[in-house]
C-alpha cells in the first residue's frame, strides 16, 4: 500500500435522512491511490446506501463526497469520470461475447477504442476467452468481465460491491490477486464485503460501519492489534486447573460464550477448555505451575486476534450479511 499516496476519494461528515429517519450518520473516511480500502458492516448497516451516494445515485442530506478533488454532487461529470464501479451484480449480456459486451459499454465513453478493450481484457485475464459467448463463462469470469467494463474509462477509483460474492475458493483467490495487482499499479480500490477473513487478507485499511455510523477506521493490522490475544487451555481435571489459572496474577478467566471468538475456534472448544486473557510470555511459568499441582495440560493454544473478533466486539455481536 502507498500510504503517502494522494487522496482519491474523500467522504466528509456525510449524513442521509429519509423522512425523520437517519440512515447514515456522520460518515468520514479517505481512500488513497494504491490502497485497497474495505467497507465492512452488518446487514442494514448502511453500506449500500453509502456506495449509492459515492456514485451519485442518491444524494447525501449533509456532508461532502469528493473524487480527485471534484464534488460528486456539484460536479458529477468531472468527479465520476475518475470512477469505475460495480454496484451489486455486473450487468452483462449472456447472448453476446465478452468482446461485444465491452464494445457496447465502450460506446458510452469517450476515447475508448478497440486497443483499450483488448488492454482491459488482458488486465482481467480474459483475453483467451474474450470472443466466447458470456453464457459459457463461469461466475468468476463474469465478475472479471464486469470489472473490465468498469476499467474501460481508466478510472483512478474502482468501487466493488461484494466482488467475491458466490465465487468458489479458487475464484476468490484469483479475484484477490487481481485486485491486489490493480492497487499495486496505483489504483484506489474500495471494496464492500461481508467476508471478514477476506477483508483481513485483502485490504490495507478498513472502515467498520454499524447502524449508519462508522465505528472504526484504520489499518487492518492496527485495528486487529486493539484486541488482546486469548490463550486456550485444555486441562484435566478442569475445575482445579481453572481455579489455579484464576488465582494467578495477570490472568483473567473468560467465558467463551461471551467472547468474540471466531466460529472455527468455538467449534474446536472441548469440555475441559478454559479461555484466558493474559500475557503470552507468562504461558511457560503457568504450564509449570499447573503440572506441579498435578494438573494435566493436554493442550495450550494462543488465539491471535482477528478482524472478526474486533467486528463482533464493536457491533455488539450483530450478524453480518
Amino acid at each position: 500500500m502507498n500510504s503517502s499516496g494522494a487522496v482519491v476519494l474523500s467522504v466528509n461528515g456525510v449524513r442521509k435522512k429519509i423522512g425523520r429517519k437517519r440512515i447514515i450518520d456522520n460518515v468520514t473516511f479517505d481512500v488513497r491511490e494504491g490502497e485497497i480500502f474495505g467497507f465492512l458492516g452488518p446487514n442494514g448497516a448502511g453500506k449500500t446506501t453509502t456506495i449509492r451516494m459515492l456514485v451519485d445515485l442518491i444524494r447525501p442530506s449533509e456532508g461532502s463526497i469528493t473524487v480527485c478533488g471534484y464534488n460528486v454532487n456539484k460536479q458529477p461529470e468531472m468527479a465520476l469520470q475518475y470512477v469505475g464501479s460495480i454496484v451489486e451484480n455486473p450487468e452483462v449480456y449472456s447472448y453476446l461475447t465478452g468482446w461485444e459486451n465491452l464494445q457496447h459499454f465502450a460506446r458510452m465513453q469517450p476515447g475508448v477504442d478497440e486497443e483499450r478493450i483488448a488492454e482491459v481484457a488482458r488486465t482481467v485475464r480474459l483475453d483467451q476467452r474474450i470472443h466466447d459467448k458470456v453464457r459459457t463463462y463461469s461466475l468468476g469470469m463474469r465478475q472479471r468481465l464486469g470489472i473490465a467494463q468498469a476499467l474501460l474509462g481508466r478510472p483512478r477509483l474502482l468501487i466493488l460491491d461484494e466482488p467475491t460474492n458466490g465465487l468458489d475458493p479458487k475464484g476468490i483467490k484469483e479475484m484477490r490477486e487481481f485486485i491486489r495487482k490493480l492497487a499495486e499499479e496505483g489504483m484506489a480500490v474500495f471494496v464492500s464485503s461481508h467476508l471478514l477473513s477476506e477483508i483481513q487478507l485483502l485490504c490495507d485499511r478498513v472502515a467498520i460501519i454499524s447502524r449508519g455510523r462508522v465505528l472504526a477506521v484504520g489499518g487492518v493490522s492496527e485495528l486487529v492489534a486493539r484486541n488482546s490475544p486469548y490463550v486456550l487451555w485444555e486441562l484435566e481435571p478442569y475445575e482445579r486447573g481453572a481455579a489455579l489459572l484464576e488465582s494467578r496474577a495477570g490472568i483473567r478467566l473468560a467465558d467463551p460464550a461471551e467472547l468474540a471468538l471466531d466460529d472455527t475456534v468455538i467449534a474446536n472448544l472441548r469440555s475441559g477448555s478454559a479461555v484466558t486473557i493474559m500475557d503470552d510470555d507468562a504461558v511457560p511459568d503457568t504450564v509449570a505451575a499447573l503440572v506441579a499441582s498435578g494438573i494435566e495440560v493436554r493442550a495450550v493454544h494462543k488465539i491471535n486476534p482477528t478482524l472478526e473478533q474486533l467486528f463482533l466486539k464493536l457491533t455488539e455481536g450483530e450478524t453480518i450479511e
